[in-house]
């Protein structure tokens, strides 16, 4: 860590130097804080205790971005030469759909990120501080390295602190290491390299005290804080492209370039066959024009926005168009554990008292379960040392269980809280036993000590008005040194079996368990004080309490779903290896063997490679910084791996910002994260993130029958315009006839596929490979089949009119409402409601896909292509000519052998 002070950079491991140490380095004095001279100095060097985001674009910039690609330059410059030559409906028409895409573009971009500003509003506060002398409350962005800082329950850690003084402080630093419990603090120096969560002398600017007081100096502001590096590592991570986008990107530049070779050689040939620059120039836009799908830009945004409305209504909220389709391809999903594939409540699921082992129903905060001995309930009345154990473990204890806003919360220490819960599920509540036993005085938590005792009046075990009772909570190994006797099943003491109670405390901590011990001891009715020495022996031990922030139900079906569907789920968390690995295992992280965990510390130790193997290999990674988080992630997308982050804290931002798809909870999230992230789950359930591949997987399919319709119209056209110059013939379909097909007729025929429902087969897929190209070979293959029966159908149908009528314009008009009208039975043959079609008549009974969306996409395209024909303002515009009857029968004739060519191409190539 780097720190400035009077202008001198030093580097210091803070939490491995004495206080005393700390103070010199930082020219600070333990007791009465800066000089106000100081102060200013060190204000002016360092600046104001605060996080700045990035400027975002400029709006008009970002406007202007959007005409910044390959296939819109080729319309751009076409425009421009067909306004120099004199054409300007022709100009105006190519502009206007140029500009159209921009617009579609501009609206589809996402807001401008604004992590950094919340990273900034989660560590602003104010702060009670001690300067010259003089105890102070002064704004948090005040603050300066080398400021003493005092901490009490309630407060937000204003900067990084190294702590003191400490008393039964208690730390809240979840947010930023994953770790599910708040962390007792002490002011002693740790080894190096401790990692963050296991400096139990530092405070970090953002996390909460839950408990006790404490005194800090200041180590770190700004930037230099632990909150500030993680700031920084969201900047310089690179902002990757989505899978799509890539995609899009490479077939973009490859079709330009086949576009140009191809219009110049066009341009060539049809000069070299006498005819006039200005003919083959249209020639060469005509081609041009016909073979970039215009209308595909804006059909992919309404298919993916289609998508956004559908897994909003699944919990899912989408930030960024292209993420939707990124979820449906991803290969691994990484998840935090806390708050994310757990409650985030503390929850007593084992408890073992008088010689017997008793587990617990229910989890979280509602009290509502029951206590079971070989699966069947047990009687608490019946059962005294049960009893005594819960008792101890309501009484010993600071925190209580309040019903608010229309959830049960824990008001204190969450382990203190599932001890408040336990008991309170088998009709035992402070509010009816404190009045029986009111407390007389108290040795509250202490790591030093490792326990917490209180002094009750009323009776112990024999319930006896005469005698006063000591109720004590702590680590196992402090209680039973204390402990000479324990309570056997029947009530009657009987000497401590201590490695039967290891063997006990072995097995809960294996299942993943956070065990607390229980004892109790009778003093006479006099005493009204309590401490240290009154509990060093001659206690009377009762039990253990074992606890567990749970797994949600629904998130380990989830996982399962996940698993089927050839999906990857990693559990990354700052917590305890054991507990993360314990997890893993009640939710079937092990499905294809022994669930393989890491931790932080043996990830930093491996080279490159073992990394890379141990990332793959690995299912569990546990005690992780921020930067492993990243490095993660970084290095499943080397692998090529699609890669999903979930997470909920100030630490997952990085990582989030980082993976091809960052999810964030939209309940216990924290602003850095949503901000942070691609999509938010509005009700914290990892469950919703399966509903969401299904709904994203859905999206890359219609995408699929989107390129599978738009394409072939292109290939079509642009092989008529082709071959027509090559054999020095009159082209079958103009310029602006294109635009209006790539333009209007794609977008009304295609956009109803964007409504398409999901297929019965979404989830039984893998997911798709990342190398797989845009345009897979089998799809490339259908393209073209389609491709030569659209060029077919129009060069046919224009040849055939135009000899017998000898009407050029009329001949071009049935040709493009032939090409249409073989269109309408194309997307009927890839739509669910044609698949169904053709499967009943196979006998194959499938229920009918909601067909409105079809429906009306068929009619629109109908009534557009009357009016393309049929009015007369349309005929000067695109050179058509009005239909009689008999010619409209005609094109659509024409039309019907598209039929069996699709079925035989759905056949080979099928896209549901």
């Amino acid at each position: 860590m780097t720190t400035t002070v009077e202008g001198t950079i030093q580097s210091y491991q803070w939490h491995n130097l004495p206080a005393s140490k700390v103070a010199q380095h930082l020219d600070s004095n333990l007791e009465t804080g800066l000089t106000l001279d100081q102060v200013t100095k060190r204000q002016e060097s360092f600046g104001a205790n605060e996080l700045k985001g990035k400027r975002g674009v400029n709006p008009i910039i970002r406007f202007l971005l959007q005409f910044n690609q390959p296939l819109l330059y080729i319309l751009l410059v076409a425009g421009a030469i067909k306004a120099l030559i004199g054409q300007w409906v022709n100009a105006w028409v190519i502009w206007g759909v140029t500009l159209i895409n921009a617009i579609i573009g501009f609206i589809q971009e996402s807001k401008a990120e604004s992590a950094i500003a919340a990273l900034a509003s989660s560590v602003q506060t104010n702060a009670t501080i001690f300067r010259n002398g003089q105890k102070l409350q002064v704004p948090s962005t005040e603050l300066v390295p080398g400021d003493l800082v005092l901490l009490t329950s309630g407060d937000k850690v204003p900067a990084d602190l190294r702590l003191i003084q400490s008393r039964n402080l208690q730390v809240n630093e979840s947010a930023l290491t994953g770790e599910s419990v708040a962390i007792e603090k002490n002011i002693e120096p740790v080894n190096a390299d401790a990692v963050l969560a296991e400096r139990a002398n530092m405070a970090y600017a953002g996390s909460f005290v839950t408990f006790g007081t404490g005194k800090g100096i200041v180590v770190a502001i700004g930037k230099a804080t632990e909150t500030g590096r993680i700031s920084q590592l969201m900047e310089e991570s690179v902002s990757l492209k989505t899978p799509l986008t890539r995609k899009f990107d490479k077939f973009s530049r490859t079709l330009l370039y086949v576009i140009l070779g191809i219009a110049a050689l066009t341009f060539a040939v049809g000069l070299g066959y006498g005819n006039s620059w200005a003919a083959m120039f249209e020639a060469a836009v005509a081609f041009a024009v016909s073979a970039i799908p215009e209308g595909l830009p804006a059909v992919v945004t309404v298919t993916l926005a289609i998508g956004v409305s559908r897994m909003a209504r699944r919990h899912a909220i989408v930030r960024k168009l292209p993420a939707v389709e990124t979820l449906g391809g991803a290969t691994v999903i990484c998840s935090d554990k806390t708050g994310t594939l757990t409650e985030n409540q503390m929850t007593v699921q084992a408890i073992y008292a008088g010689g017997k082992y008793y587990t617990v129903t229910g989890t979280g905060y509602i009290p509502e379960g029951e206590i079971l001995l070989d699966e069947q309930p047990v009687d608490w009345l019946h059962s005294p040392v049960l009893a005594e154990c819960l008792k101890a473990g309501l009484l010993c204890n600071d925190s209580h269980l309040e019903y608010k806003d229309e959830q049960w919360q824990v008001i204190g220490d969450p382990t203190e809280g599932a001890l408040t819960v336990v008991a309170n599920k088998v009709g035992l509540a402070s509010n009816s036993l404190e009045p029986e036993m009111p407390r007389l005085d108290v040795i509250p938590f202490e790591s030093e000590f490792q326990y917490m005792a209180t002094l009750h009046e009323g009776g112990s075990r024999e319930d006896s008005l005469e005698t006063r009772t000591i109720y004590v909570k702590g680590s196992v190994e402090s209680i039973l040194q204390r402990c000479q006797q324990m309570l056997y099943a029947d009530g009657n003491p009987t000497p401590v079996d201590t490695q039967t109670l290891h063997q006990e405390v072995d097995a809960m901590a294996h299942q993943g368990l956070r065990v607390l011990a229980f004892a109790q001891k009778s003093v006479p009715p006099t005493q009204d004080s309590l401490d240290h020495a009154d509990i060093e022996n001659d206690l009377v031990f009762l039990g253990l309490q074992g606890m567990i922030d749970p797994p949600r139900g629904e998130a380990i079906a989830a996982v399962a779903a996940c698993q089927n569907a050839g999906i990857q789920v990693k559990m990354i968390t700052g917590d305890h290896a054991v507990t993360a690995r314990a997890i893993a295992q009640r939710m079937g992280f092990n499905k294809h063997g022994e669930v393989l965990a890491f931790t932080g510390a043996q990830l930093a130790q491996m080279e490159q490679s073992q990394l890379a193997t141990a990332i793959e290999d690995g299912a569990v990674f546990a005690r992780v910084a921020p930067e492993q988080k990243l490095r993660i992630v970084e290095a499943l997308q080397s692998k090529g791996e699609i890669v999903a982050m979930t997470g909920d804290g100030v630490n997952d931002a990085p990582a989030l910002k980082q993976a091809d798809i960052g999810i964030a909870m939209g309940g216990a999230g924290t602003e850095v994260a949503k901000e942070a992230a691609d999509m938010i789950l509005t009700d914290d359930n990892f469950a919703s993130i399966e509903a969401a591949v299904e709904e994203g997987r859905t999206v890359y399919r219609n995408l699929l029958k989107a390129i599978a319709f738009i394409l072939p119209v292109n290939g079509g056209e642009s092989m008529t315009i082709l071959i027509s110059v090559l054999l020095a013939r009159d082209l079958p379909i103009l310029s602006l006839q294109v635009l209006w097909l790539n333009m209007v007729n794609s977008i009304a025929m295609t956009v109803p596929l964007a409504f398409e429902p999901k297929s019965p087969r979404v989830m039984q897929l893998s997911p798709r490979s990342p190398r797989e190209p845009l345009l897979s070979k089998s799809l490339l293959k259908r393209i073209l089949a389609i491709s030569i029966f659209n060029w077919i159908l129009i060069f046919g149908v224009f040849e055939w009119i135009r000899r017998s009528t000898g009407n050029i314009d009329l001949a071009r008009t049935m040709a493009i409402q032939a090409l249409v009208s073989g269109r309408l039975f194309y997307l009927l043959s890839i739509s669910q409601l044609g698949i169904a079609a053709v499967n009943f008549l196979r006998g194959v009974r499938q229920p009918l896909s909601d067909i409105s969306a079809i429906a009306i996409g068929l009619a629109t395209t109908i009534v557009l292509q009357i009016i393309f024909s049929q009015w007369s303002l349309m005929n000067i515009l695109f050179a058509t000519a009005p239909l009689n009857l008999t010619q409209w029968l005609i094109c659509l004739l024409v039309g019907l052998p598209m039929i069996p060519v699709a079925l035989i191409v759905n056949r080979f190539d099928p896209l549901d």
